[in-house]
């Protein structure tokens, strides 16, 4: 494993054990990656913005605020062409706050029956904040929404969500492949090309 020069440590703002997981995978050669618990910090951290670039620096500032240190957070959301853009930023509780990752896809699956036009994207924005300023990566996967679920990996819509070029769901790729061609994983190279500059 190469280890830069310049190697620091990171917090990653998140409370979901998957995306701290397939995240700090993509970084591990480049910097370490500190979860809230290991920056002892806890609570919900607010994500009350209408835009993704608005709520990853709102969950970005928060870290911040109470740390001090460096620190990034991203938000994620599913555009579908069908649904006019929904469910967008509010993708994590389409189905109501509290709901579980299987709410949101049985109403995703809901909401799309019978549609033919089942083109979407996923949209992954990062904030990174750095000494205090914000500086912004986005990432980016086109595809297609399944009818039914497929695959046991991943999480959240993975397993009704197919991206272009590829005949199977997130949720069947092995981890390494979805990190390489995801919409997060886009934008994390982003991030990691930004931290070795340094």
């Amino acid at each position: 494993m190469i280890i830069f020069a310049h190697m620091k440590e990171l917090i990653f703002a998140t409370n979901n054990k998957h995306k701290l997981m397939e995240v700090s995978e993509m970084l591990k050669s480049v910097i370490n990656i500190q979860s809230l618990s290991e920056a002892g910090l806890s609570g919900d951290i607010p994500e009350t913005a209408d835009t993704l670039e608005g709520n990853a620096l709102q969950k970005a500032q928060w870290v911040y605020e109470r740390t001090g240190k460096d620190c990034f957070a991203d938000d994620t959301g599913l555009e579908v062409e069908a649904l006019d853009g929904r469910p967008g930023v509010y993708s994590a509780r389409y189905a109501g706050e509290h709901c579980s990752f299987d709410d949101n896809i049985n109403k995703m699956l809901d909401e799309m029956e019978g549609k033919t036009n089942r083109r979407a994207c996923f949209r992954t924005v990062i904030c990174l904040i750095e000494g205090g300023k914000p500086r912004y990566f986005e990432g980016r996967v086109d595809g297609v929404i399944l009818t039914e679920r497929y695959g046991k990996e991943g999480f959240g819509y993975d397993p009704i969500f197919m991206p272009d070029r590829f005949a199977v769901s997130f949720a069947e790729m092995p981890l390494e492949v979805k990190n390489h061609i995801s919409h997060r994983g886009r934008a994390v190279a982003k991030l990691v090309d930004y931290l070795k500059r340094l």
